[in-house]
């Protein structure tokens, strides 16, 4: 077939980028950003710009597989038999135990639609408020933050206001990482504009701190008390707007009573943060013309999530700093469609428009429109409970759609048990390879991006039209005719000859029947429909029946959506994080993104591209932590909360206080056993039951792991990644990553504590076709070491090293270079393992900084020797000319070779 172009939207964070599916009708063959989209004007983030080479269909889910019982392995089967089966499940489930016996646990990377068709099956058909989504692991505090000062669930702000604000506030966001798409246009707004202010508050010195004039790195979890401090000093100093205090709020004198205890010496204390510091922060947000607030998981995923959301947005009432340009308190959605979930209720406290589940008229007036007699009033389980539900035994019968708890969940030795011992777990997803889909008594294939219509809506409320480029791979179906031929099905057990609540042919049917039920509400939508986002382009919301546009700000008359119409002031006070340095575990562990991967990697883990940056797994400590444990770069430890254990890498990093470590959310149990979950806590927010995934009790202990193992693949990466990871569970320390770009190849590391059976490692090399053929072998059974190098015309095209892994990184640059010189033949029949060469120099010190354009670091280094300046990289080697990722990089490299200058942060 020709190429076609097809406009859609892209499937991973909430900034909501356009752009362009170039496709053969059955191939996606590459992706480009969409100019005339207004979230992005054609701009993508390394991740968007890869979109097309995700998705490997080794890794996808296919065809509908069933087993019957938890020791049986899962079968193809086909539709019928596998919806009638789960239909003849919950409804036997149902009558015995009651609706709240069963669950649905689902994603904010559904469309709308999907949404819209779940909460109805729940709450209409089955009866119970059991339905809950990973946004709230994500976005929950921030939807009681908004309700509780504002009214409702909706962000004043829209994208602009980053241009056109003199004073931007960043909080517990490393935006350069998670949203780089309006990064870069923040950037670019201070290159214009010297004078506008950056304040980043992170406990880390991240990317986003290198475009701020100040960064406070507070110790973790202490966002109330600064934002209380800021505020008592804000009063003080009289920088506040006292007219617009008295016209539209309420509950200020409440608050002045707590604030005024937050002296700048008591929280500068405790922030651990410098008087100057506080002050200067202070005084920006109280002089500035306006002053823009952004925020993500550093004030949403902790015990005080609400309270921090609240704190923050009292600064702005107390300024003024709302509905006009460049101002307002902003919220940078974690994912590319939680906003249509919360939009949709999908949340167990909520409802559909923006209606709360334990509200009687709420319920009342859903129950009318979709012609049922009522809804469940018993309260819904969020995640957390849920799973604590299903480990319990209340949960007999649990569907998940499009999220993987078995990495994302904290206390993941909790929810796999849960799962494991859950009678009837349904699995639909498009990616067979998630930690989840082990545990699926049913898996159903869904349709992936690129494959699906729907629409979404993005963190500044504008609604875009998902359009569908290919048709899906194998017996995938889209996620809302999934849900609607199951709820067909299981109507005729619930609601025998009845009318069906689920005539929808088309996700279009499915949006118009949703918006009437935000007609009048605040996030009005009933004047959108999928033909008019075609016609006049993404709109944001409100957007009522007759409008001819969107809203671009709310509150702009000062008229709030509150019962009175005020803004509330909210006098929480500062409470510490769950679980504090003690001696037992005298160090905080903060978790956070990469710049080139997202979530739980089900589609970022198909590129080998992706893993450039950032190849696997490490542990970063500051070098004084590092040398308080006597540790090195590169060696192994056992990381241990009060919840689990893993065994990871350690890496030298003065980003990181003395007494914090970081590890990437992203590493699950796939890529690194165990995963990072298995330590964080699930203690969570008592208003918006969110968990406190960033901040856990940990110590480091030694581990003694002497045998080792090096393996590397080419070719069907995924076959490799799912036959191999299996074998490697019998290591105390396991990681698997993705190398190469032309060649993409698995990669192996992996260590235990004595020498495996010969039968595993003969097995292990059997998956690495080193079993025969052109194999260089060399063993010596005495000191346990064996090695295999696999030469195909020419070229190393499997490695693997066991005992010692000294050459690894030599043996991985000959394969990338793409050579198998003498050296090898003769290093490999030398008793002694030592390559030539320096071994002290990892393969992974030229990482990939641009991924855009496939530049090291060690070009980049090459070129500031030469004198080349940022201008003169970007034109001589490409790098930082597409996504602008790797810049702020490129600037710390180029700084590092300049005369040291004295900096305020």
């Amino acid at each position: 077939m020709d190429r076609q172009i097809t406009a859609s939207t892209c499937c991973y964070c909430g900034v909501g980028c356009g752009v362009l599916i170039e496709h053969d009708g059955e191939h996606i063959l590459g992706v480009s950003g969409d100019p005339a989209h207004p979230a992005n004007f054609g701009k993508l983030c390394s991740k968007g710009s890869t979109l097309h080479l995700t998705g490997d269909l080794t890794a996808r889910a296919l065809y509908p597989e069933l087993r019957l019982g938890k020791s049986l392995a899962r079968h193809r089967t086909d539709w019928d038999t596998a919806l009638d089966h789960a239909t003849s499940v919950f409804a036997a489930t149902i009558a015995e135990h009651g609706p709240d016996s069963v669950a649905f646990y689902i994603s904010g990377q559904l469309l709308t639609e999907d949404y819209y068709a779940f909460n109805k099956l729940a709450r209409a058909l089955v009866g119970t408020n059991n339905i809950d989504s990973n946004s709230r692991l994500c976005m929950s505090s921030a939807v009681v933050g908004y309700k509780r000062s504002l009214g409702a669930d909706a962000p004043p702000c829209s994208y602009e206001d980053l241009e056109l604000s003199d004073c931007v506030m960043i909080v517990g966001s490393n935006m350069a990482y998670a949203h780089p798409v309006l990064f870069r246009r923040l950037e670019a707004a201070k290159s214009r504009r010297p004078q506008m202010k950056v304040i980043v508050i992170d406990p880390r010195r991240t990317d986003t701190c290198d475009l701020a004039d100040l960064h406070l790195a507070i110790l973790p979890g202490t966002d109330v008390a600064l934002f209380h401090g800021i505020l008592h000093l804000l009063l003080w100093e009289d920088w506040i707007d006292r007219d617009f205090i008295r016209d539209h709020t309420e509950g200020l004198a409440e608050l002045k009573n707590l604030v005024r205890d937050y002296t700048p010496q008591m929280v500068s204390q405790l922030c651990g943060i410098s008087l100057g510091q506080l002050q200067q922060c202070a005084e920006w947000i109280g002089t500035s013309p306006s002053f823009l607030s952004l925020w993500c998981m550093g004030l949403n995923q902790s015990t005080a999530g609400s309270a921090k959301n609240s704190a923050l947005i009292n600064l702005h009432l107390a300024t003024g700093q709302i509905g006009r340009p460049g101002a307002g308190p902003f919220s940078l959605t974690g994912q590319p469609n939680a906003m249509g979930g919360r939009e949709t209720g999908s949340l167990s406290n909520l409802l559909p428009g923006h209606r709360d589940a334990a509200n009687a008229q709420h319920r009342a007036q859903v129950a009318s429109y979709w012609g049922v007699e009522q809804l469940p009033d018993s309260p819904g389980l969020s995640a957390i409970e849920l799973f604590e539900q299903v480990r319990n035994g209340k949960i007999k019968a649990l569907w998940i759609a499009c999220t993987n708890p078995a990495q994302s969940m904290p206390d993941q030795t909790a929810v796999r048990a849960a799962l494991q011992a859950c009678p009837f777990v349904v699995l639909q997803e498009a990616f067979s390879t998630t930690e989840t889909a082990k545990f699926a008594d049913l898996l159903l294939p869904a349709a992936s991006w690129g494959e699906k219509e729907g629409s979404v809506t993005n963190s500044e409320r504008r609604i875009s039209h998902v359009r569908q480029a290919i048709v899906a791979p194998g017996e995938a179906r889209p996620d809302w005719a999934i849900t609607v031929d199951f709820a067909q099905r299981l109507e005729k057990h619930l609601r025998p000859g009845q009318a069906s609540l689920f005539e929808f042919d088309n996700p279009a049917q499915v949006f118009d029947e949703y918006k009437q039920l935000t007609q009048g509400r605040d996030l009005d939508l009933s004047g959108i429909s999928h033909a008019l986002i075609d016609r006049l382009g993404p709109q944001q919301w409100p957007f009522p029946a007759g409008a001819v546009e969107g809203t671009a700000r709310l509150y702009v008359d000062g008229v709030f959506a509150t019962a009175n119409g005020r803004a509330q002031f909210v006098a929480d006070p500062y409470r510490a994080a769950k679980e504090q340095r003690d001696a037992r575990f005298p160090l905080t562990l903060i978790t956070g993104r990469l710049r080139d991967q997202w979530h739980g990697m089900s589609r970022t883990g198909t590129a080998a591209q992706l893993f450039g940056h950032v190849s696997e797994a490490e542990l970063s400590l500051h070098p004084d932590e590092l040398r308080r444990h006597r540790l090195q770069p590169g060696d192994l430890v056992s990381l241990k909360s009060r919840r689990g254990a893993i065994v990871v890498a350690v890496a030298s990093d003065d980003s990181v206080r003395p007494g914090q470590a970081f590890l990437p959310m992203h590493w699950g149990d796939r890529f690194l056993k165990g995963g990072v979950n298995s330590l964080t806590l699930p203690a969570f927010d008592p208003l918006s039951k969110q968990p406190e995934l960033k901040h856990s009790g940990v110590r480091l202990d030694p581990v003694d792991l002497p045998w080792k193992l090096f393996a590397l693949i080419e070719g069907d990466v995924q076959r490799h990644f799912e036959t191999l990871r299996p074998l490697c569970e019998a290591f105390s320390y396991v990681s698997l990553s993705l190398v190469g770009r032309e060649r993409p190849a698995l990669l192996v590391r992996a260590a235990n504590t004595s020498a495996p059976s010969a039968e595993l490692l003969s097995e292990i090399d059997k998956n690495l076709a080193l079993d025969d053929g052109p194999v260089l072998a060399y063993d010596d059974p005495r000191r346990a070491i064996g090695k295999r190098v696999r030469i195909e015309n020419g070229r190393i095209t499997a490695i693997r090293l066991a005992g010692e892994t000294l050459a690894q990184h030599w043996l991985q640059g000959l394969w990338l270079e793409g050579r198998a010189d003498q050296q090898l033949r003769r290093w490999l029949l030398a008793p002694l393992s030592a390559p030539p060469g320096n071994l002290d120099t990892p393969f992974n010190s030229n990482k990939i900084l641009c991924n855009c354009k496939n530049v090291g670091q060690n070009a980049i280094c090459a070129g500031i020797s030469r004198g080349l300046d940022l201008q003169g990289l970007k034109q001589e080697l490409g790098c930082g000319t597409q996504c602008g990722s790797c810049v702020p990089e490129i600037k710390r490299l180029l700084a590092a070779t300049a005369q040291p200058a004295t900096v305020f942060s």
